[in-house]
C-alpha cells in the first residue's frame, strides 16, 4: 500500500491532514520560500494533538542550499531544540559551492539527529550528477530522498524517478513529490514503481491543505 506524506507549513494543515488520513507530515514554515523550519511551538502543540508521524524541516531561508559555517551552526541548534520534543524525524539538504551534495555538513546533522530517521529534501533536485548524488546521499545516513527526479516536477522527472527507485535498491526510500495531485499519482505510482508520496494538497493557489485532495491522494 502506497503512504502519503503531506508537506503542511502551518498547523491548520496538519491537523486536515491528519485527520484525513495522511501517514505522515512534514511540518515547515515558508510556503512562498519552498519550506523553512517551522516555529518550536507550533511543532510543541502539534505533537501533543497528532498521533502520525512528523517530520520538521530544518532550513534557515529560502534560496540556495549552501550555508555559511554560521548558518550551519544555527541548523544544529534549531534541530538539538526540536528534537527535545521527540518529532519523528528530520528533513534537510546541503549542498557544497558546486552544486555537489555535502557530506561532511549532512553526516554532521544526521549523527546529531539520531536516533530519529532524516530525509534528504528537495535540495536534491538542485544537485549535479543522479547517481553519485543518490549515492552521497545513501553514504551520509539518511533513510529518504524527497525528490522530483532532478526535474521541474513530477511528471517531468518521471524517468529518473523510477531510475533513482531501481538504483536505490531497497537501501533508501524515493519520496516522489514536486508537482504530485491525485490526478496524476497513479499513473506515477504504476510507473516508477515507488512506495511512497509527498505533496502539500494545496489545490486553490492558497496556504491550507484541502481535506478532498488528501483523501483522493490516499484513496489513489
Amino acid at each position: 500500500m502506497s503512504k502519503i506524506e503531506i508537506a503542511c507549513f502551518n498547523p491548520e494543515s496538519a491537523i486536515i491532514a491528519f485527520e484525513n488520513g495522511a501517514d505522515r507530515i512534514e511540518l515547515c514554515d515558508g510556503l512562498s520560500e519552498g519550506g523553512t523550519t517551522p516555529d518550536f511551538e507550533t511543532a510543541k502543540l502539534l505533537k501533543e494533538k497528532i498521533n502520525i508521524p512528523i517530520f520538521v524541516m530544518i532550513r534557515l531561508r529560502g534560496g540556495d542550499f549552501t550555508y555559511s559555517d554560521e548558518e550551519f551552526s544555527q541548523m544544529k541548534s534549531e534541530l538539538i531544540q526540536l528534537k527535545t520534543l521527540n518529532v519523528d524525524g528530520f528533513v534537510f539538504g546541503i549542498l557544497d559551492e558546486n552544486d555537489e551534495v555535502n557530506v561532511v555538513q549532512n553526516k554532521g546533522l544526521v549523527e546529531l539527529a539520531k536516533p530519529y530517521p532524516c530525509t534528504f529534501h528537495r535540495a536534491f533536485d538542485r544537485a549535479k550528477g543522479l547517481e553519485d548524488s543518490l549515492e552521497k546521499v545513501i553514504e551520509c545516513g539518511f533513510k529518504t530522498i524527497l525528490t522530483s527526479g532532478q526535474k521541474p516536477n513530477v511528471s517531468d522527472g518521471k524517468e529518473n524517478l523510477k531510475k533513482l527507485v531501481e538504483l536505490s535498491n531497497g537501501r533508501i526510500e524515493i519520496l516522489v513529490g514536486g508537482g504530485l495531485r491525485s490526478t496524476n499519482i497513479e499513473e506515477l505510482r504504476d510507473f516508477t514503481k515507488a512506495g511512497y508520496f509527498h505533496s502539500s494538497a494545496i489545490t486553490d493557489g492558497g496556504a491550507f491543505a484541502n481535506p478532498d485532495e488528501v483523501v483522493a491522494l490516499k484513496n489513489k
